[in-house]
This record gives structure tokens, sequence and C-alpha cells, in this order.
């Protein structure tokens, strides 16, 4: 039976997570697929990207990482002590990096809640 995330996170216990996505269904992320010959090795760049940007954003280091053909691990550190010098509007800015946010959170950045 699978867990939550906030059972399985211990800050207590360790600030660091391995973590690993993998692709469905034989399906290629990186590299030649060797069934169809095709290359998808063009996505390497991109997927490296998009997994150091929320780094940038969050209190999350990434200290390791790799890019395999079917699947990505990633070893990030928590860093709670960045977390916790952030007001609520820098919490809600950040966010607004990533999703253009609702109605209540922009209400909350004008001084409106």
């Amino acid at each position: 039976m699978t867990r939550s995330r906030k059972s399985q996170i211990s800050l207590e216990a360790t600030p660091y997570y391995h973590c690993v996505s993998r692709c469905v269904r034989r399906a290629f992320l990186c590299g030649v697929d060797a069934l169809t010959q095709i290359s998808y090795e063009h996505r390497r760049q991109w997927v490296e990207d998009r997994l150091l940007w929320p780094g940038e954003i969050f209190a999350i280091d990434i200290c390791a990482y790799a890019v395999m053909s079917n699947h990505v691990h990633v070893v990030l550190h928590i860093n709670v002590l960045q977390s916790r010098q952030w007001s609520a509007e820098d919490v809600v800015m950040r966010w607004h990096r990533l999703y253009k946010g609702s109605a209540l959170s922009h209400r909350f950045l004008g001084g409106q809640v």
C-alpha cells in the first residue's frame, strides 16, 4: 500500500532524498530506442533544464542527477534554513514563478486579503 509523502519525508531523519522517475510503456526519454531506432537525444538538455529550474525557485538543492534513456535519478537536499527565512509573500511570489496563480493569491500580494 502506498504512503502519503507527509509520512515518507522526515527532515529530522535526513534532509537528503534520492528520487527516481521512470517512463511508462517502454517509452524513451533520451537516447536511441532500440526497437524503432528513433533518437530522442534532443530531449536530454530540455529535461536537464526543467530539472534544475525548480531548484532556483524552491528551497531544494539539486545535489546530483542523471538523465538516463528511460528514467531520471535526482538527489535532493531540502534547505530548511532557507525556507524558514521566507515570508508568506516570498512563498506566493515563488509559486507565481511556476504558475500564474489564482485570484486569491494575486489579491494577497496586492494587500487586499
